[in-house]
């Protein structure tokens, strides 16, 4: 029997986990609901050019970052929201109870084994 209790606070604990590092990394934009990467902060005025290149490389491993973090929160977001309902817990294509064990590991998996890659 699935311990919502438990997988709510796991949840919660990897959303919080994700917005920290979003937030290290970037920030939400308030028009799109979207994170954008930002650039490292300078320490000093002037900038030569392997400073700028530097900063360039970061900000491109920022971004590349968010692309990866960003659908992980929404998947927990959407965990958490539907937490409560009928449906969770339930494979979204074949509509089979999903493994405890992949739960377990994966509270915010939405499909079974069978259909992962799908």
């Amino acid at each position: 029997m699935l311990d919502k209790k438990k997988i709510k606070e796991k949840l919660e604990k990897e959303r919080d986990t994700l917005l920290g590092e979003l937030r290290d990394m970037g920030k939400l934009n308030p028009e799109t609901g979207e994170w954008e990467a930002t650039p490292e902060e300078l320490d000093f005025p002037k900038s030569d050019q392997n400073d700028m290149a530097d900063r360039f490389e970061d900000f491109e491993a920022r971004s590349s970052m968010i692309k990866t973090l960003e659908p992980r929160l929404n998947n927990i977001l959407k965990a958490l929201k539907g937490l409560n309902k009928e449906s969770f817990g339930k494979c979204e294509i074949c509509k089979r109870d999903i493994e405890m064990k992949r739960l377990e590991v994966n509270p915010a998996a939405r499909t079974c084994k069978k259909h992962l890659e799908s």
